[in-house]
């Protein structure tokens, strides 16, 4: 066998494709799966008994799960309750649902951060609930909390590579296709674990800057 470093050539078109159908799911993902966990991490700090045991179901049945058997489940199950989408709705959904269940702990842990005494001087003060989770609890938090954020996305961006089981026709999926064409598996499947490399090593880079210039606002 020959290693051909040329596998690709012929195929810039569809491979540009694939990376830009495999950001556009994980920024749409990402994005979704952040609101929701914010909103679930909101109800299980400060909502009813009732509410933070439904809300703690979900986020340990979304973590006790593999997301591959939750994609099939909402993919080929959904159907059966009305609920039909397409792969790539049903895939950014999917990364939603899972990610949610993640940044909802990464939210929780930072509210449980603050001291209670400044929640409860702020109180004093007369802010209200929304006022102190807004202007004390969220701006402190996210400083504690933004790397673990920053990897739970940078996971998200590799969980897309499961979409293309769906049939999603991310990066992986039309990789997999050249592969199939040429029988050249070993140069395509390298060249994409390089891609997501420099795609994780760019997202971190963000995030650490994000993380420098949050802080040094907050120390001004």
């Amino acid at each position: 066998m020959i290693f051909d470093l040329f596998v690709f050539a012929g195929s810039g078109t569809e491979i540009l494709s694939g990376l830009l159908m495999t950001l556009l799911t994980w920024a749409s993902g990402t994005a979704l799966s952040l609101a929701l966990g914010l909103v679930v991490s909101v109800g299980l700090v400060f909502g009813s008994r009732a509410l933070r045991m439904l809300l703690r179901g979900y986020v340990e049945v979304i973590r006790g799960t593999p997301f591959l058997v939750q994609l099939f489940i909402l993919y080929f199950g959904g159907p059966y309750i009305g609920l039909t989408l397409d792969p790539v709705p049903a895939g950014v959904l999917g990364l939603a649902v899972y990610g949610a269940a993640y940044f909802a702990e990464i939210f929780r842990a930072g509210f449980l951060a603050i001291p209670s005494g400044q929640i409860e001087a702020a109180s004093i003060l007369g802010l209200t609930r929304g006022q102190v989770v807004r202007r004390v609890q969220f701006p402190q938090m996210m400083v504690v909390i933004l790397p673990a954020l920053i990897n739970m996305v940078i996971i998200l961006s590799k969980e897309t590579t499961i979409l293309s089981i769906i049939t999603v026709p991310e990066l992986t999926f039309v990789v997999k296709g050249i592969g199939t064409r040429t029988f050249a598996f070993v140069e395509t499947l390298l060249a994409l674990a390089l891609g997501y490399w420099l795609l994780v090593e760019a997202t971190s880079a963000f995030g650490k800057a994000l993380e420098q210039r949050i802080a040094s606002h907050l120390t001004r």
